[in-house]
């Protein structure tokens, strides 16, 4: 029986033996469709090359994509565990063909594959086409001898396939396993379909049009093939199963969690473990691809995704975080094919320790409140969405946790109350949300980067070039020219100017043509179209203008100054925290540098020292920064630090710094190595000083370290050095003796609060007015009422006490008067507070003062007010409590 890991190969060999290139998965986040929240098929990274905007040196692929389904227009999260083949993550085994063969050879390939490679009865398929696709009728009859019975033909668009509502599309043909009559349901189109007996196991797709947001296609300059064979359900056919989760890797996920969990795999808890395992899978490799849990987008969903899992571990009677427990049993699994998760292993066993203690602080009270809210309803009645409403505000229960919960109580949920409150919610959020409106649609720099291909980018040795204006956009209409003082978006063939990307901000400058200028405040990046932001300062800037772009030098010197450093930083914290330490953001504008970083603690101040005389050292070596473009496995190889969740393309470039006899590259000295697109100093030395000036949390288990560079760096020190001075001027002490001078007169301050405290209290105990210091019998109760002055109000404690001894046994009620405010404290012997309150004397006194509440033991209690001025009557409240009690 072979493992999926061995079906996953066998896929792969079997194209490369008929001339496909291997590509590597792409990453769960898509850099090339802002349509997609994850990827979701395995077309997603080719999608460029479909519609010819992009080319390669391959026009055959074969890639094993992981893909998540679990938020936008593919989610299928809700039926996750209780189905055989639902999943938020799966493999997609896909062939691909760019312009190469077309329909026949497609077809010839994966009757093949199935009925050679993998040894398939062929009389158990079958296989469905688009009615009007009489050609694929007629290839399938010739490839694979199959009658009219089992060609069926299908006028929906389960046989018309498209990524989105916009882009590469064309009919597709299905391909179906017979299960048997033995189980229950019908071929594809039959009134049975929804039946188990025909399994889809195969996809595909004859890309012939590109479709456009008006609904009108056009047919593709070449023909091109995308198929689609998820991974867990060849394998439960291979290994003899009818469910996606009784497959080898599902298995051993599914009995990892039985052992943490102390559970029996097949037991009560079975749909538990099936969650616990497809979700684990999902988390861990967003984690890897950089994605970290949030509260809006991708980090909400995968918060979502997790949460769902720990709800489930937390069912089967998991008393502690058991998810990061089950992370060595994925990687041992899926490590292999996908090496990211390994190299990011630390990283998702932290953030998964860290989301689940989070989460079982709050799961009991949700599963509380809404244990509470079903009692309240009638037999088969629904939760109320307001309610549903309030668990995902209060305690992050997004709406599908709840219904997960509550179908095991077979109830569900009022969505439109819930989408009513998400609505209204919604609604108060975009009133308070002012957007850039800075961008025109991506559509309209596909548009330019279809007729005249990408920009070039000249900035890595230039930062002045000549160009010609190829696009001026005014909002998001494009327009053949712009009169002064018009805000333009400009696209020129080249450009010297870097767009904003790896945290690295984008250039300003000039643009400049025969008959305008324009200012350039801003540069970024889309469909590899530099788009410049800026304003006609004078003149009309015209369509197809030759110009002159220059950028502005100090400030891009010091942008490449604070990346420079940052790539020092980086591996600084690596060399003194740990090799945990992965980057998670970064910003290098001209002013600082920041750098996000997971780890779960503060730095020390030796730490943040040694991390900053790291980084000076290798400054002042003043050694020469190389860049190299290489591939990325032997940019790895070399040990170059790569950023999660980035794509990197056939060829990277690799920005290497720092001597070290110990280090890394191919000659063994080199400090730092990482893969990076952005701008670099020439040498070291013209960072020349960095200075960290923060650290602080930016998230949970990442840290941000602020620093700045150069000029900044030493006007900072420069100010710092002034405050010194003039603080060891003020203390009559020399700069050097500073600190223990500080210290001495903290001790001494401390002493003379603690003697001012002392002499307070004592004047409290000896006199006092409005009720006099004097006991007085109340209900049989001894009571000393008393207004004090100039105490503040943690030292009433210590009075309340020191009264409770003078009487022996009975109340006291203090009321200290600040000026800006008064604070009420009461006492009760401890022999009394079987019948009496200290917390009922205050709230009575504190409400006659004017003020709200109060709280505390029945032995001792503290509340405050605004005014004295109604002392006697907040004495006589006390007074009444007093004579209320039994």
């Amino acid at each position: 029986m072979p493992s999926l890991n061995e079906i996953r190969s066998t896929f792969l060999r079997y194209f490369e033996g008929h001339g496909h290139a291997i590509v590597p998965s792409s990453p769960l986040i898509p850099r090339n469709d802002p349509t997609l929240m994850f990827t979701a098929a395995g077309m997603v990274q080719f999608k460029n090359l479909f519609t010819g905007v992009e080319t390669r040196d391959y026009s055959r692929a074969t890639t094993a994509q992981k893909c998540v389904r679990a938020g936008g227009k593919h989610n299928d999260l809700d039926n996750v565990g209780y189905t055989a083949r639902h999943h938020t993550f799966f493999e997609m085994l896909g062939n691909f063909s760019f312009g190469d063969y077309f329909k026949e050879e497609a077809i010839t390939l994966a009757w093949g594959l199935l009925t050679k490679e993998f040894g398939i009865d062929p009389d158990r398929l079958l296989v469905t086409v688009f009615h009007t696709d009489e050609e694929a009728v007629e290839i399938w009859k010739k490839v694979a001898d199959l009658p009219d019975d089992r060609i069926i033909r299908i006028a929906t668009d389960d046989n018309f396939w498209s990524a989105g509502p916009t882009g590469p599309c064309g009919p597709c043909t299905e391909i179906f396993y017979d299960h048997g009559p033995e189980i229950w349901g019908g071929p594809p189109g039959s009134p049975e379909e929804d039946g188990d007996r025909f399994i889809e196991i195969w996809n595909l797709v004859f890309m012939q049009y590109e479709q456009f947001s008006d609904g009108t296609r056009r047919d593709l300059d070449a023909q091109s093939i995308d198929t689609g064979m998820g991974l867990e359900r060849i394998g439960a056919l291979l290994q003899g199963k009818h469910d996606n989760y009784d497959t080898d890797l599902f298995r051993a996920l599914i009995e990892a969690s039985a052992q943490v969990t102390g559970t029996d795999p097949d037991g009560d808890g079975n749909v538990h473990h099936r969650v616990i395992a497809d979700h684990l899978r999902s988390t861990s490799f967003l984690i890897a691809d950089g994605v970290l849990p949030g509260n809006e987008g991708r980090g909400y969903v995968l918060r979502r995704i997790m949460r769902r899992a720990m709800r489930h571990a937390h069912l089967l009677g998991a008393a502690d975080p058991v998810m990061h427990r089950l992370v060595p049993a994925l990687v041992q699994e899926m490590g292999q094919a996908y090496p990211e998760l390994g190299q990011a292993q630390s990283v998702i066993e932290d953030t998964l320790l860290n989301e689940e203690t989070r989460f079982r602080r709050t799961l009991e009270r949700g599963l509380k409140l809404l244990d509470e809210e079903v009692a309240k309803l009638s037999e088969g009645q629904d939760l109320p969405g307001e309610t549903a409403f309030k668990l995902y505000d209060t305690f992050g229960f997004p709406l599908d946790l709840t219904q997960d919960a509550l179908r095991e109580k077979g109830r569900g949920v009022n969505t439109e109350t819930f989408d009513s409150a998400m609505a209204e919610q919604k609604a108060k959020a975009r009133a308070s949300w002012v957007g850039s409106g800075e961008q025109a649609d991506a559509a309209i720099w596909f548009d330019v980067a279809d007729a005249h291909g990408l920009t070039e980018f000249l900035g890595y040795d230039d930062l002045s070039a000549e160009g010609e204006v190829l696009a001026v956009v005014v909002s998001t209409d494009r327009v053949a020219e712009a009169e002064t003082g018009a805000e333009v978006q400009v696209v020129a063939n080249q450009t010297p100017f870097y767009a904003e990307a790896g945290g690295q901000v984008g250039d300003t400058g000039w643009i400049e043509t025969q008959d305008a200028e324009v200012e350039v405040t801003d540069t970024k990046k889309v469909a590899g179209v530099f788009i410049h932001f800026g304003t006609v300062r004078r003149g009309t800037l015209r369509e197809g203008a030759p110009a002159k772009l220059t950028v502005d030098a100090d400030r891009r010197q010091k942008i490449r100054a604070n990346h420079s450093a940052t790539h020092l930083l980086n591996e600084a914290l690596r060399e003194v925290l740990g090799t945990h330490v992965a980057q998670r953001g970064s910003l290098n504008d001209a002013e600082r540098l920041r750098f996000d970083f997971s780890h779960q603690k503060a730095l020390t101040a030796d730490e943040v020292a040694t991390v900053q005389d790291r980084i000076n050292h290798f400054i002042r070596q003043n050694a020469g920064i190389s860049t190299r473009i290489m591939g990325p496995d032997t940019a790895r190889e070399l040990g170059a630090q790569a950023l999660f969740g980035e794509k990197y393309g056939d060829e990277v470039r690799v920005v290497s710094m720092g001597v070290e006899p110990t280090g890394k590259g191919p000659d063994q000295n080199t400090w730092s190595i990482e893969l990076c697109g952005g701008t670099h100093v020439s040498r070291t030395g013209e960072i020349g000083l960095c200075v960290i000036t923060g650290d602080s949390a930016s998230s949970s288990g990442v840290r941000r370290v602020e620093a700045l560079t150069g000029a900044a760096a030493l006007d900072h020190l420069a100010r710092q050095g002034r405050h010194l001075a003039e603080a060891a001027a003020v203390l009559k002490a020399a700069p050097s003796d500073l600190t223990e001078r500080v210290r001495q007169l903290a001790t001494e301050r401390r002493r003379l609060e603690d003697e001012v405290a002392q002499l307070r209290r004592d004047l409290a105990m000896g006199g006092g007015s409005a009720g006099g210091a004097e006991p007085r019998d109340v209900n049989g109760v001894p009571f000393l009422a008393q207004v004090v002055e100039g105490v503040p109000g943690k030292d009433l404690p210590a009075l309340i006490d020191a009264r409770k001894g003078q009487l022996g046994s009975g109340a006291v009620l203090l009321i200290a008067d600040a000026g800006d405010k008064v604070a009420v404290a009461a006492g009760v012997t401890d022999d009394l507070t079987g019948r009496l309150s200290a917390v009922e004397l205050v709230k009575a006194a504190v409400t006659a003062l004017g003020g709200k509440g109060g709280g505390g033991r029945p032995d001792m209690a503290q509340g405050g007010a605004k005014s004295v001025e109604n002392a006697e009557a907040a004495i006589a409240a006390a007074e009444d409590v007093l004579k209320e009690t039994n």
